[in-house]
């Protein structure tokens, strides 16, 4: 199945010219394409740069609504690349070959590692708690389970949404990432599609670095406490108020590791 990378870019990143040199990197040919809802002559001047196409979301505008303008973009296997990120040149290779083998997969995706001050960090407190949580999903006999699916999501979203391709033919739903939400419209999305008939399958090299830094939208949304509302929104959908508070608490001081 083709595979193809949607570089979602805003505005004007410094990083987007790393991101898009490392999808066009890979092993695998994949389609690169960019999708905006802040065109600008930054953006035009990276896609003449790189001879490639740019599509415009001119309906309504949100990190949810563009993520899906940018899932929506591409057919078969898409992976939204968010443009401060960078992937590893056997990301799609190994995305692509995931896929053959569990060809009713919804999401595919790998682990990861940080990227802080331009340094690799390969694990912290953080990222080794995503790794408990995302466990049983090694075994991808268990992967089509719904237990099991959101078993990486109850305590906290252990998916990192630029680390995911999408199965876009098992994708039963228009609308994945669409809401209200300004921080968790991941996490919203992979329990929607928890819910869906399908495995998600996790591989568990890390194929792609995400990049913590103090301009990122995600620092932004924790410094303005909005996350830990949002947090106990999602919490709820697991588990009764008393215990989703509880567990809220505790996530919210882990939150810190993005501030450090």
């Amino acid at each position: 199945m083709k595979h193809t990378f949607v570089v979602l870019a805003y505005k004007e990143s410094k990083y987007l010219e790393m991101c898009i040199q490392s999808v066009m990197n890979q092993t695998h040919s994949s389609e690169v394409m960019i999708a905006t809802s802040t065109p600008n002559a930054f953006i035009d001047k990276m896609a003449t740069k790189y001879n490639l196409s740019v599509v415009i979301n001119e309906g309504k505008k949100g990190i949810g609504y563009d993520f899906d303008f940018a899932l929506h973009a591409a057919e078969g296997l898409v992976t939204i690349a968010h443009q401060d990120d960078v992937y590893e040149k056997t990301y799609a290779q190994k995305m692509v070959e995931a896929y053959n083998k569990n060809q009713n997969a919804i999401i595919l995706f790998s682990d990861y590692y940080e990227i802080r001050d331009n340094q690799k960090v390969e694990t912290n407190t953080n990222l080794k708690i995503k790794r408990i949580l995302l466990f049983p999903l090694r075994l991808q006999s268990w992967a089509g389970s719904r237990f099991i699916k959101r078993s990486a999501l109850r305590l906290g979203n252990a998916i990192c949404c630029p680390a995911v391709t999408f199965n876009t033919k098992q994708i039963t739903s228009e609308k994945v990432f669409a809401s209200d939400f300004q921080c968790n419209i991941d996490w919203n999305g992979w329990e929607n599609l928890s819910n869906q008939k399908g495995k998600f399958i996790f591989i568990s090299e890390k194929l792609m670095g995400h990049r913590i830094h103090v301009e990122s939208t995600t620092t932004e949304i924790i410094n303005d406490n909005i996350r830990t509302k949002e947090d106990y929104i999602m919490l709820k959908r697991f588990w009764p108020s008393f215990i989703a508070r509880a567990i809220n608490k505790f996530y919210k001081n882990a939150e810190k590791s993005n501030q450090e």
